[in-house]
């Protein structure tokens, strides 16, 4: 079957899979699905081979187990895979949010922008309709009061008329589209500017929200919630772990332990998407401290410049405007994204209620008084933080220390920190790992461990630890995501490529280049083969030979060189009249000395001379 096939048999199946849950009431989306598909294939226990082409039954087989597993509305493990498939599609990074936000405002203001630079208004009526529409796409764009409110535009106009008069909408008009496009970016940002500096100064901000004082109640009051959605989080995580740990056998069924250990993973998971939103929530709340000096230094600067003057020089004003405007820009793209984290940190929630209802505190209470002490990960750490491995005792493994390796708290942890033994040989139990102990190198991965003992007997026999915890994984597939191990399921994709899990691909075709020259070339420039062109240059040659040099003199060289002009005389010319009569008169002579500036003396020296006009005219009587 061809790849084209291929892709064409997994979209049948997925539409078939979302077709059926659609039917049994359960609305799933496309990426969920395609992940499901590669969760049950990669199970050893369906008996699915990528080895070999799906038959039909084989089809009917994985989309009544994928419907099976979609429609479980009592599983943790599902609950897992649609936290973080919904993480991994609606959650990116500061720039990315804000790049797609900017986007997105930008399509909905082409069409105003649009309106504006593909206008030929010529009558008085046009233009005002114009300048008016440009008004709007200002106030659209900076958001600051609404384009319906009077009070708004009648402000914008005023600060828009002292920078951009309607008198030049003519050269406006005149411009290139996307030179109109940035005007319009640039007026945009002056007017913002000269209307924050009046709201500053009490003459104006109609419709201008106080984004500090908004910002400085909703990062605390965040910050708030998603520490209080932690505590509560780490709390069942803390007493599954103990359960877990205190009695694999007894206390529990196995199907009970299963839930109980799917139900860890999930708050895992959970904590670990909460860490992250709160890490951003703090570097939010960073930046608008930092803003907020900013904007008191630029409006501080902005007075000292205006105050008690008539008139001041644009290129002097307009960029402090401008820099204010990219200031509280700045305050807008911090409040957009406490807004899409406060909305991420509410859709997580529906992720984590299944398994406090399965396992309610009633529930947990028998097994919880069994346990002296429920320990938290701190506790479970510092139990065990005066251990330390003996790397003398293993001699073909490298074992790494804080005090003797360097930048040992950069190191990036497999499992994401949690301890390797526990993960083979407890039923991927989530104990976190305490690297003072010693962290082992093997194969360019870093392993932590949770006590002495554990590490001990997991550097035994690591290859065998480490394909307990893959078999582990491909039965519990969110584990993959949640522990990081990307690497040992190359052929499993992200979550938002919707292909099925494909066959390895050990066999490539590739290809190699040798360069022609590896040295430097060594180019003549004035090296021509072409004797037509070398004939062309010989004649250019030749006629040069015929032709005269002409030089300038200049006030530098005239002190270092004899310089001669000549000229041609008026030629004399007579004219013939009836009457033979004629006149002669002298001709004018003049002669003018001194005009160099310097003369030479007879000792080799110069002095300074003065330009001299002597008049060699003869009187009318000596001829």
């Amino acid at each position: 079957m061809s790849k084209t096939q291929a892709e064409t048999v997994i979209k049948n199946i997925i539409r078939e899979i979302i077709q059926e849950c659609t039917t049994r009431g359960q609305i799933v989306s496309e990426t969920l699905v395609a992940f499901i598909v590669k969760a049950v294939v990669l199970d050893p226990d369906n008996q699915f081979h990528v080895d070999r082409q799906l038959t039909k039954d084989d089809v009917q087989k994985l989309i009544k187990l994928c419907v099976d597993r979609l429609l479980d509305v009592r599983s943790p493990s599902l609950d897992t895979i649609k936290m973080q498939v919904y993480f991994d599609m609606n959650y990116t990074t500061r720039s990315e949010f804000l790049e797609e936000h900017r986007r997105v405002l930008e399509s909905r203001l082409q069409p105003v922008i649009r309106e504006i630079t593909d206008s030929r208004a010529k009558t008085k009526e046009d233009l005002e309709t114009l300048y008016r529409k440009i008004v709007s796409a200002i106030l659209l764009r900076s958001g600051l009061g609404s384009p319906t409110d009077i009070s708004v535009v009648r402000e914008a106009t005023a600060a828009l008329q002292s920078v951009f008069p309607p008198i030049e909408l003519g050269t406006f008009m005149s411009m290139s589209k996307r030179d109109k496009e940035k005007q319009l970016v640039e007026l945009t940002l002056i007017v913002t500017g000269i209307r924050l500096f009046n709201k500053e100064c009490g003459k104006g901000g109609e419709g201008i929200d106080d984004l500090p004082a908004i910002l400085n109640q909703a990062i605390p009051a965040t910050t708030e919630e998603v520490d209080k959605v932690i505590e509560h989080t780490v709390k069942s995580a803390y007493k599954y772990t103990a359960i877990l740990e205190k009695n694999s056998s007894q206390m529990f069924a196995s199907y009970k332990r299963k839930l109980l250990s799917d139900a860890l993973v999930n708050v895992r998971q959970h904590e670990i998407c909460l860490k992250t939103i709160l890490n951003d929530i703090i570097i939010c709340a960073k930046n608008v401290e930092s803003l907020q000096v900013q904007l008191g230094q630029r409006l501080d600067h902005l007075k000292n410049t205006i105050q008690s003057k008539n008139a001041i020089p644009t290129a002097q004003v307009y960029p402090q405007f401008i820099q204010l405007a990219n200031i509280w820009i700045g305050f807008q793209d911090e409040l957009v994204l406490i807004s899409v984290l406060s909305n991420v940190l509410y859709n997580l929630e529906p992720f984590a209620m299944n398994h406090r209802q399965i396992f309610t505190d009633e529930f947990l209470q028998p097994y919880l008084d069994q346990i002296k002490l429920v320990k938290t990960d701190a506790e479970r750490i510092k139990e065990v933080d005066s251990e330390r491995i003996n790397p003398n005792d293993f001699e073909n493994l490298d074992w790494l220390f804080p005090d003797t390796t360097l930048n040992f708290e950069k190191l990036t942890l497999a499992f994401k920190g949690f301890c390797a033994h526990a993960l083979s040989k407890l039923d991927f139990l989530l104990l976190p790992a305490n690297s003072n102990i010693g962290v082992l190198q093997y194969n360019n991965n870093f392993y932590a461990f949770s006590s002495k003992t554990a590490a001990i007997e997991f550097s035994h026999n690591v290859p065998q630890h480490l394909n307990q915890i893959v078999n582990t994984a491909k039965r519990n597939p969110e584990l993959i995501q949640l522990l990081e191990m990307h690497n040992q399921f190359k052929s499993i994709t992200q979550y938002g490529d919707s292909k099925l899990i494909q066959k390895p691909i050990i066999k490539t075709d590739m290809e190699t280049q040798t360069d022609t020259h590896i040295l430097d070339y060594n180019i003549v420039k004035t090296y021509e083969w072409n004797e037509w062109e070398l004939r062309r240059k010989a004649l250019k040659m030749t006629n040069l030979r015929n032709k005269v040099t002409h030089s300038v003199q200049t006030d530098f060289s005239n002190y270092r060189r004899e310089n001669v002009t000549q000229t041609w005389l008026p030629k004399e010319k007579g004219a013939q009249t009836k009457t033979d009569s004629y006149s002669n008169v002298p001709q004018p002579k003049v002669y003018l000395s001194g005009l160099r500036g310097v003369e030479r003396n007879s000792d080799g020296s110069f002095k300074s001379t003065q330009m001299q006009k002597v008049d060699l005219t003869l009187d009318v009587d000596q001829k």
